[in-house]
């Protein structure tokens, strides 16, 4: 499943703005309401719940915060490259400044398990993150998203 089957153009945020991880959550459900339609509040209370059960900041200042909802008709993904970098309670402790936020369908199983896979493996490459750091150009974040190597695929 390649990014580019999660993500559009306007799921792009080039210089987000927030001092908290929960801050941070907010605005990606906000985004993530504008494209999908669903109450922010909604897509923020399953991200959150997710998040207590540990973060998913994954290290290397990458976040992947994830859930579940019942009346999303796809999968789909918000990415926010931070103004600043934030506390995630990353695993190595970093502050977080890449965040890829992933909704899917109640019912995903599997493509929801495939879509984290492509995910964190394309935001495991340190020269990829870095293209991703250096840009705050929403046309040119959107691109290197969608045309990333095809041996980030799961």
């Amino acid at each position: 499943m390649p990014l580019s089957d999660l993500i559009t153009p306007e799921a792009v945020i080039p210089t987000l703005r927030a001092g908290s991880k929960k801050q941070a959550l907010q605005e990606l459900a906000e985004r993530a309401s504008a494209i999908c339609g669903l109450p922010a509040r909604e897509i923020f209370d399953v991200v959150l719940q997710r998040e207590r059960l540990g973060s998913t900041g994954v290290g290397n200042g990458v976040a992947i915060p994830h859930g579940k909802i019942a009346r999303v008709k796809q999968i789909f993904g918000v990415f926010a490259r931070l103004e600043r970098p934030i506390d995630f309670e990353a695993q190595d402790s970093a502050p977080v400044d890449l965040i890829f936020l992933l909704i899917a369908p109640e019912s995903a199983g599997a493509d929801h398990l495939k879509a984290l896979s492509r995910t964190a493996r394309a935001l495991r490459d340190p020269a990829f993150t870095a293209r991703l750091r250096a840009s705050k150009d929403p046309s040119a974040l959107y691109l290197m998203l969608t045309q990333a190597p095809a041996s980030y695929a799961a």
